[in-house]
């Protein structure tokens, strides 16, 4: 069974993280490399005022970082009750005089933070952001470095899980215990492996974190660029905190209404277009493994889909390459215009039974190099996502939800009688609401928007542009996931003059990629 709901990430090498805690009188600050930050003093709560106003000390941690560790309660609803987590942070001091913080997510859920902004800060961001803002990420909640989910400690576990095949006959009532089984595995060893933290890596629990982390490093208004789903953090933000707004930037929007069926429904349909639009144009390339007509390409792909799914081609470790892998190997190229070539490259070793170019992009999404887990952003993604959105466990509805499915996007969907099975068994439902945020009060918000994506479709930055109170649509007419990483001077600028200036365009420029 395929899996529809795909991780927005960027997989990065992993870093060591100093925990920090206490105070350093500031004229050492020079020979140390330590910093400490002054908290806001804003009046809260008596119960907060212990995390509000905490000090972080920001020490040095490799290649013109600071790194820091901020406390945070385990339940917001309930702080001070004695159990703590930890978020690590990592900073880049201006490189002029700093406006304050700029805080960056890059997505997933289950994306590192603390990765992204560590290792490729100037991918994040540009050099004239960097000028006017110490860079700031964080591993939200659950997440690497911070109190982090885990579940699978044995990497031969979690290689089963992922890339298991059942071995009964497929959905039959033997093929359906089989797959609950390992279902039900998972969330037991979640369960026992994280503890009580498992039911408080919600979004709103993040968002809570963020505005206290906003506090400690001393900045009255959040500055925040958001990624992918790091937009649906600051999306909540904003209607939580409209007071506290100050220039936000939320790129591959995502839109709060939302189902988990509406996402995986309209995630199916713009992954299945983004497909169609790379055998077009590879068709133009000499190294193109598919004929010219679009049709019989897709039909080609079609194909393979259902030879994989009768027999899978094993690999040298003992995976086999299944059509569910095949599913995520090439969602994962889709992504980004530039990883196109894997695809082709992978498409042409399957022709003649080689899998090491579809493990790879299968690996690279899952975090797994060398036959090990360096992340835990799988296990982080669907810890996240139960308690984010309501689970469907009516029969009925899941069949007719994924013939939904396989009508809207044919060549890659795989209608199943399951659904989300592991968010099905989770020790901790969905207590929350979808529903639209508006912001009210806020200042200028920056919606940003890719008319090709096929991860958080355009239609879904229509829809936040238009819900939020101040929200402002900025169109990039192109392929890929993110709009800010191509490039485009068009929409860099206009970002990069709001983020310095405040500045917002008077109309949607619609640039063109």
């Amino acid at each position: 069974m395929r899996t529809r709901t795909r991780l927005s990430a960027v997989a990065l090498p992993l870093v060591a993280v100093l925990a920090l805690s206490g105070c350093v009188p500031t004229w050492l600050s020079g020979l140390t490399g330590q910093d400490t930050s002054t908290p806001t003093g804003e009046e809260v709560e008596a119960a907060l005022e212990p995390y509000y106003r905490q000090a972080l000390v920001w020490e040095r941690c490799g290649g013109g970082a600071q790194c820091a560790t901020a406390i945070a309660p385990l339940d917001w609803d309930d702080p001070g009750a004695g159990d703590d987590i930890e978020l690590a942070l990592v900073r880049y001091r201006a490189t002029d005089e700093a406006q304050g913080s700029l805080f960056v997510n890059p997505g997933g859920p289950g994306a590192s933070g603390f990765d992204f902004v560590r290792d490729s800060v100037d991918f994040a961001v540009s050099e004239r952001l960097r000028a006017n803002f110490d860079v700031i990420g964080w591993d939200p909640r659950g997440v690497g470095r911070s109190s982090a989910v885990t579940c699978f400690t044995d990497p031969a576990d979690m290689d089963e899980f992922i890339y298991g095949v059942p071995e009964a006959e497929p959905e039959t009532p033997e093929w359906v215990a089989e797959v609950e089984r390992s279902a039900q595995r998972f969330v037991d060893a979640c369960a026992e492996n994280t503890g009580p933290l498992l039911e408080h890596v919600d979004t709103d629990s993040t968002v809570r974190d963020l505005d206290m982390l906003r506090a400690v490093v001393g900045d009255e208004a959040l500055n925040y660029f958001g990624y992918s789903y790091g937009t649906e953090i600051g999306a909540r933000y904003a209607d939580r905190f409209p007071d506290r707004v100050g220039r936000l930037v939320l790129d591959g929007a995502t839109d709060p209404t939302t189902t988990q069926f509406e996402v995986v429904l309209a995630q199916s349909i713009g992954f299945e277009a983004a497909l169609t639009t790379y055998l077009t144009e590879c068709s133009a390339a000499a190294s193109c493994p598919f004929p010219t007509d679009t049709t019989a390409a897709l039909a080609i792909v079609e194909q393979l889909y259902q030879q994989l799914e009768a027999d899978p081609i094993p690999a040298a470790d003992g995976r086999l390459f299944t059509d569910s892998v095949l599913d995520i190997a090439v969602a994962t190229a889709l992504y980004d215009e530039a990883s196109w070539e894997f695809l082709s490259q992978m498409f042409t070793e399957l022709r003649t039974g080689v899998v090491e170019t579809g493990f790879l992009l299968a690996d690279f999404y899952y975090g797994r190099e060398n036959g090990e887990y360096v992340d835990n952003s799988l296990e982080a993604f669907i810890a996240i996502n139960c308690l984010d959105y309501p689970v469907e466990r009516d029969p009925e509805t899941i069949v007719e939800q994924n013939a939904a499915i396989a009508e809207a996007a044919p060549v890659t969907s795989d209608p199943s009688i399951l659904g989300d099975v592991v968010c099905q068994r989770w020790p901790f439902a969905f207590e929350g609401q979808l529903g639209p945020v508006s912001a009210e009060g806020a200042p200028p918000i920056l919606v940003v928007g890719t008319t090709g994506d096929p991860a958080t479709p355009y239609v879904w930055a229509e829809a936040l542009a238009s819900q939020l109170d101040s929200g402002v649509l900025l169109t990039y007419d192109g392929e890929g996931h993110i709009a800010y990483d191509e490039g485009d001077p068009c929409i860099n600028e206009l970002v990069d003059d709001y983020f310095v200036t405040g500045a917002v365009p008077a109309r949607d420029p619609v640039c063109a990629g």
